[in-house]
């Protein structure tokens, strides 16, 4: 079996995306290739972020934002936006998701920890599909979780309209 690549992206890659691909790759123990980007990378990783990867021994202060790249997307055989909105480039052939997830931008670790906690039950959840299936039977499937960026979900229209504002 060919090892499945995820990108994850949001717009500053500083929250969001890093905690997605740490907790992708801790999880997934070298059976996934895991990268982050941002649509609008920031100089720094969110403090509070940090903060809470950190509680569970997922060490951050290393990382630091990245650009995304149109050949970071090409590359990836699932690409995972969280609020960039129409500014991720979707390409023919890969599999594009939507995790509608609340920004942690300003927020304290205790907020930071409920957003953390629902992006590890989706990665969790993306881990067993890709074990699953493979990274060739990926592009045909419907998501096991969120929802793609064709087809959607009811509600997601509403959910990424608030997040494009962030």
């Amino acid at each position: 079996m060919t090892t499945p690549e995820v990108l994850f992206v949001c717009v500053h890659n500083a929250g969001r995306s890093q905690m997605a691909a740490a907790l992708l790759d801790h999880h997934a123990a070298g059976r996934v290739r895991v990268r982050s980007a941002g649509s609008d990378p920031a100089a720094t990783l969110n403090p509070a972020v940090v903060a809470a990867m950190g509680e569970l021994g997922l060490d951050l202060r290393r990382e630091f934002p990245k650009p995304l790249t149109t050949e970071a997307v090409r590359t990836a055989d699932v690409v995972i936006t969280m609020g960039c909105g129409d500014v991720c480039p979707v390409s023919p052939g890969r599999r594009h998701l939507d995790w509608a997830l609340d920004d942690p931008a300003g927020r304290p670790v205790e907020e930071v920890r409920v957003i953390r906690d629902e992006i590890d039950r989706r990665v969790r959840a993306l881990l067993t599909e890709l074990m699953s299936v493979g990274a060739q039977d990926l592009h045909d499937r419907p998501p096991a979780d969120g929802a793609d960026r064709q087809g959607g979900q009811e509600g997601h229209d509403q959910q990424r309209s608030r997040d494009d504002g962030r």
